[in-house]
């Protein structure tokens, strides 16, 4: 059995940034959040990709832990993203969106997958997160994460899947549009009220918000000299939480707290290198010394 099953696009991407720019590598929500996740835990994948995905990188996956049983290979190309970063690298601009074989994407969740009491609904239509979410009935803790895509186009079933986890993920501008306030406290607040039993705002660069009921944490963003590329930064700190929780199994707020500074740090050395180049390369030793310069960066 997997400890945390993670559903999502897998994608190939073409990323433009001022220090360089590749064509058609390994990305998704899904992807990034399994790989970062496969530090702490044996994670379950579930996406789509089509006849044209590179077999190197399911064995890649595979190496890293990560059970492929629900990865669906259909006739079609695989989703494609491109985009470019200017120098301020918190905003992402989308050139193309080429959906292909997610467009008719319906998530087949194997059984052996079922059981587990852990659920990452990486960001894929809320419609489908529903879906998925139905077909478990022993979980433990559910996440949620989510776009400004479909807060614009389908904010009622998104709000519906958001009432029914344990946790949401959402970035900064992302959680004002949903809240339609300004002010991230009272959006987080907003947020906690529509059923989830804690909130994480993601502030790129700028570090990340842990709200509960009557508890705000914050975790500084790692204060990096090179950074090459943020895609997928959001995922593999999301990935790297949601892993974190399941080896450890422990959701309480405490835990949590670790489990957003461990994020944090996968997600720092995500940003060094283009696509998943270096979390390839990072072991859980890399991340443990991260996780204690976070703690020396805090500590007064």
């Amino acid at each position: 059995m997997v400890d945390l099953v993670v559903v999502g696009s897998i994608a190939l991407d073409s990323v433009k940034t001022p220090f360089g720019d590749v064509k058609d590598v390994l990305g998704g929500a899904a992807t990034y959040s399994s790989v970062a996740a496969s530090i702490f835990c044996k994670p379950g994948i579930v996406g789509v990709v089509g006849a044209d995905f590179p077999r190197e990188h399911i064995d890649f996956l595979k190496k890293r832990n990560i059970v492929t049983e629900g990865l669906e290979i259909s006739e079609g190309k695989t989703f494609r993203w491109g985009g470019y970063y200017e120098y301020d690298m918190n905003q992402a601009h989308t050139t193309n969106t080429e959906l292909n074989v997610l467009s008719t994407f319906k998530p087949k969740v194997p059984k052996s997958y079922l059981g587990t009491k852990y659920l990452f609904l990486a960001n894929i239509d809320p419609v489908l997160q529903l879906d998925v979410l139905s077909q478990f009935k022993k979980t433990k803790f559910v996440a949620l994460d989510t776009m400004n895509f479909w807060i614009s186009t389908k904010k009622k079933e998104l709000m519906d899947v958001v009432a029914k986890v344990n946790l949401l993920l959402i970035n900064d501008a992302e959680a004002r549009q949903l809240m339609g306030t300004t002010n991230l406290v009272k959006a987080a607040r907003g947020l906690l009220k529509c059923g989830p039993d804690a909130v994480i705002i993601k502030k790129g660069e700028h570090g990340a918000l842990l709200f509960t009921d009557g508890i705000c944490f914050s975790a500084p963003g790692y204060p990096l000299e090179d950074v090459k590329d943020p895609t997928g930064a959001g995922d593999s700190f999301a990935g790297g939480l949601m892993g974190y929780l399941a080896s450890t199994d422990d959701t309480s707020v405490q835990n949590m707290k670790k489990g957003v500074v461990y994020g944090s740090a996968i997600a720092s050395y995500d940003t060094e290198d283009f696509s998943l180049n270096k979390l390839k390369k990072i072991t859980r030793a890399d991340v443990n010394d991260r996780y204690k310069a976070f703690e020396r960066l805090v500590e007064f």
